[in-house]
């Protein structure tokens, strides 16, 4: 198993800790008991009734445990992003904390203010929104995660025509576990950014017909004047 990643086995013991009444599902006030916040207070009811429902795929209400395992995935994940916008390892996100997050989401800077106002929130709430759901489609197998199938699956949808030769080093760039997939996250960054170099290509391809020649300055201009961070690491 790759750093960080648990077993089936610890996860089983999990599972049926939070399901209180051994029903072989959990509820949503289960899922709420079993929730820390960090301030000793009940997590938000909407919040839980949100995760239920995200990974809720038979409609039942509850999640069975490998519904519970892609949450647990997405949970994780989402307590690593909060721990690195906690810098004062305070358990809670304060104002300045907190707009540093939403300002780690430049694209959505549209005054130039390293920070984001109510609208360019909506926008961003939107996009991520948008992302999970195209997320959610391509993970074929509902494991939490995109493998190459997927996501060539994925960015053949979205038009592009790709060499598995290619795909492999998409996989291997944006692959933080050493597994062979990419995180929700690491999705959405690895299609960012062929989008942004997509459109950052199309500037010099006055043809339309998918070859370039430049220059070494016009190349540097190019890369230097991307909005975009390549290294998920």
């Amino acid at each position: 198993m790759g750093q960080g990643e648990v077993s089936d086995a610890f996860l089983q013991q999990v599972f049926k800790k939070v399901d209180a009444d051994g029903s072989g599902s959990i509820t949503s006030n289960e899922l709420q008991s079993a929730l820390s916040n960090g301030t000793w207070s009940p997590f938000n009811p909407e919040t839980v009734r949100m995760m239920i429902g995200m990974f809720d795929k038979d409609g039942s209400s509850t999640i069975d445990f490998n519904e519970f395992k892609s949450l647990w995935q997405f949970i994780t994940q989402w307590e690593k992003v909060f721990r690195g916008f906690d810098e004062d390892k305070s358990g809670s996100i304060d104002k300045d904390e907190f707009r540093k997050a939403l300002a780690s989401f430049g694209m959505f800077d549209q005054d130039g203010s390293s920070t984001i106002d109510y609208q360019e929130f909506r926008a961003l709430w939107r996009y991520v929104t948008e992302w999970e759901k195209c997320f959610r489609k391509y993970d074929l197998d509902g494991s939490g995660t995109i493998d190459k199938h997927e996501l060539k699956t994925a960015l053949s949808s979205f038009g592009y025509r790709l060499s598995d030769r290619f795909y492999d080093l998409l996989i291997r760039k944006f692959d933080r576990t050493g597994r062979g997939t990419v995180a929700f996250d690491d999705f959405i960054q690895a299609c960012v950014s062929i989008q942004t170099l997509t459109n950052a290509f199309r500037q010099y391809d006055r043809l339309q017909n998918g070859q370039i020649t430049i220059n070494y300055e016009e190349f540097l201009s190019l890369v230097f004047s991307l909005k975009m961070q390549l290294n998920p690491n």
